[in-house]
């Protein structure tokens, strides 16, 4: 049995962040990842967007990590530099009923510690996104986009410039909790199996973080949650977008709405949708953009016939069901769940690219 310092189980965004504050603190750090790179799955199938933390309920870690975490990706981004802009999103209601939920939405926001959000008139929408249709709108200035991939290529180098080290086509099958640690059961790509013997363990391993934490003998099962899948689909489209900023409808149960994205070069993406499925598949149908078009013309009405295109599926790790409140970040250190050594981070979906750093702290003071 190999013994070890410090494992990080997962090389998406939240692990190599997790991994870069752990080896910034001085610890020796290895991390484990299945795939073949970094950020395969979750990391690389969102939306890219760096939210200004206006959704989540006040107190809750999604608030407290969002706000935190953006003001710490956004000068990160700054320092490394690692692609990005703050363009700015606009929240339009698109009929009369839906100006009180904004109106919610910017109360709530503001109680998170979101100062920056202005109310625009439809005229003051218009002048800003002419081709927009709507009632009225609110203004996120502090909304960016990020190059993701770039992001976790920046982390993973600070990483491993303090010392940690990354380990491919490694699998965690499962552990047990020792006196003196945790001992992990690794499996190679090859079929090769090893145990590890780690002082601390943090489970990022996204859709992987709940089956693993129920392998883990001396884990009580009481504070591992539910697993759902909820999957996004996104669609692109050929031509050049009008819009220079985000564009989101009023939210709707389990997302954000069918909403308007760019990419670095300015690139219009729309989605992702919601639909519950339960297992992991990253199916785009293309008939999906039916509804799409319904829901975009809402505010942009001018969206030509064949527009769309599909471009790629994401699935959110979600610990809440169907008609269920969102659940918050489920993040349990050894004052939570009493195992010495183990941080489990679940339900880590949207705003997760955003919070990452604020997150990675948040386990750093966990297993201080």
């Amino acid at each position: 049995m190999e013994k070890i310092d410090t494992a990080v189980i997962g090389a998406g965004i939240v692990g190599l962040a997790v991994a870069r504050a752990l080896a910034l603190a001085g610890r020796d750090v290895l991390v484990l990842e299945a795939a073949d790179a970094i950020g395969t799955v979750t990391s690389s199938r969102n939306s890219e967007v760096i939210h200004a933390g206006i959704y989540y309920a006040p107190g809750s870690l999604k608030a407290q990590l969002c706000v935190d975490g953006r003001d710490k990706l956004y000068n990160f981004c700054e320092a490394h530099g690692v692609p990005h802009k703050r363009l700015g999103k606009l929240i339009v209601a698109t009929a009369e009923g839906q100006q009180g939920r904004l109106e919610k939405i910017v109360a709530g926001a503001r109680a998170c510690g979101v100062e920056d959000l202005r109310a625009l008139s439809r005229a003051e929408t218009l002048a800003l996104e002419p081709e927009l249709a709507c009632v009225s709108a609110v203004l996120s200035p502090s909304t960016g986009i990020v190059d993701s991939h770039a992001l976790m290529l920046a982390l993973q180098g600070e990483a491993e410039a303090h010392g940690a080290q990354i380990v491919f086509r490694t699998g965690v099958l499962a552990g047990r909790v020792d006196e003196d640690g945790i001992v992990l059961k690794t499996r190679s790509e090859d079929g090769a199996e090893l145990d590890l013997k780690a002082a601390l363990v943090v489970n990022a391993a996204g859709h992987g973080a709940i089956p693993l934490a129920r392998a883990l003998v001396g884990m009580s099962p009481e504070r591992i949650p539910r697993q759902f899948f909820a999957r996004g689909c996104y669609f692109s489209m050929a031509r050049k977008s009008p819009f220079s900023r985000l564009v989101y409808p009023v939210p709707v149960e389990g997302g954000l709405g069918v909403h308007l994205t760019l990419d670095m070069g300015g690139a219009a993406r729309f989605g992702p949708d919601v639909e519950w499925i339960d297992r992991l598949d990253y199916t785009v149908e293309p008939t999906r953009a039916d509804a799409f078009y319904t829901e975009i013309r809402r505010y942009w009405p001018a969206l030509e016939d064949g527009a769309l295109q599909p471009a790629y599926g994401g699935v959110r790790p979600k610990i809440s069901g169907p008609g269920e409140l969102a659940a918050d970040f489920w993040i349990e250190g050894p004052r939570d769940h009493g195992v010495a050594g183990l941080v489990n981070l679940f339900g880590i979906e949207s705003p997760g690219l955003t919070a990452s750093l604020a997150i990675a702290d948040h386990v750093c003071g966990l297993l201080a």
